[in-house]
């Protein structure tokens, strides 16, 4: 007996669309779909729950089966406005530079009008500008007599100061020089003695920085030599921590890509699993799905054939009905 599938398949043609493709118009595919899926199914057996899968999968079908037509109806429909889109903006921007065509005398008088505004506001300007010149200038002539005589006034002034100020200079001037020659002679009868303390006090300080001077080149050698000696071994001991730091890096590094490479073969490994068992179980299903229809097939014929029919018309009745043949009849499977 031929493989026999519970629902109806669906076909849309191009004419049905503008139909079928309005407010409520798919209501009957719907009550359609829903009627030939109203099963309960036992979910504690593998047909039960293959069964509950095989409907929801053929829903899924007969969905994209209207939906599919629905898309290329709809896509049809927006090719269709296009050409009127294309027209209503030739005519918009027609529209618009005819618009600019017909203002521009009125325009282009409106910016004549408005450069001869702004030419005569610079003309004003101007003027208000050379009559405040004119009375700055005059104001300003007026300020420079009177700045000239008051200078004049100054300099006479100056000049007699001046003169006062040089006489008392000359006057200081010579008792600074009795003085001077009275403390340069005291200040060279200073200077001798203070030459002789020099001399032996320098003479001590040489003494004492020759021996400062040698107790501190050889406190510098022993300090440069120990100094020497700690930056060598402070440089061995980086240059080894660097090095197991360096090896340590790089086993972080193997390390984190090996667990990186065996993460992606895990997951490979889990999905090529979990594609296979999903093969499995839809091919299961799919063969209990099948079985089950024959086996529900069979006991129709024979019960039909315990009613009295002969073998080949009860197979050819339950055949007729399983492919929907008889609007009126069905099997629940």
């Amino acid at each position: 007996m031929s493989e026999v599938t519970d629902l109806t398949v669906i076909e849309i043609k191009p004419e049905q669309a503008p139909v079928l493709y309005a407010p409520n118009g798919l209501d009957a595919f719907l009550e359609q779909i829903k009627q030939e899926v109203n099963e309960v199914p036992d979910l504690s057996t593998a047909k039960g729950r293959a069964r509950v899968a095989s409907l929801a999968a053929q829903v899924s079908r007969s969905k994209t089966a209207i939906e599919k037509p629905g898309r290329e109806y709809l896509k049809r429909l927006k090719e269709a406005v296009k050409p009127a889109e294309a027209e209503i903006k030739r005519f918009v921007d027609a529209c618009d530079e005819l618009r600019d065509l017909t203002r521009r005398p009125l325009t282009e008088w409106e910016a004549e009008q408005e450069r001869i505004k702004q030419e005569e506001e610079a003309k004003r300007q101007a003027e208000n500008y050379r009559k405040q010149f004119e009375a700055d200038h005059e104001i300003a002539l007026l300020l420079n007599d009177k700045f000239d005589r008051d200078a004049a006034e100054k300099a006479a002034e100056s000049e007699r100061q001046r003169i006062a100020h040089e006489e008392e200079l000359k006057r200081q001037a010579a008792e600074q020089a009795k003085r001077e020659a009275a403390e340069a002679a005291q200040r060279e009868i200073d200077a001798a003695a203070a030459r002789e303390r020099d001399a032996l006090l320098a003479k001590e300080r040489t003494e004492r920085e020759a021996k400062d001077a040698a107790d501190l080149a050889e406190r510098n050698r022993i300090a440069a030599e120990q100094q020497a000696e700690a930056d060598k071994k402070a440089a061995a001991e980086k240059a080894e921590r660097d090095k197991q730091e360096a090896i340590a890096e790089e086993k972080r590094k193997a390390q984190a890509e090996a667990d990186r490479i065996k993460r992606e073969a895990d997951e490979k490994e889990r999905i090529r699993l979990a594609e296979e068992k999903r093969i499995d179980d839809e091919a299961a299903a799919r063969a209990a799905d099948i079985e089950h229809r024959r086996t529900i097939n069979r006991q129709s014929v024979a019960e039909l054939v315990a009613a009295g029919l002969p073998a080949d018309c009860a197979q050819k009745c339950v055949e007729a009905i399983a492919k929907g043949a008889v609007a009126a009849i069905r099997i629940t499977y």
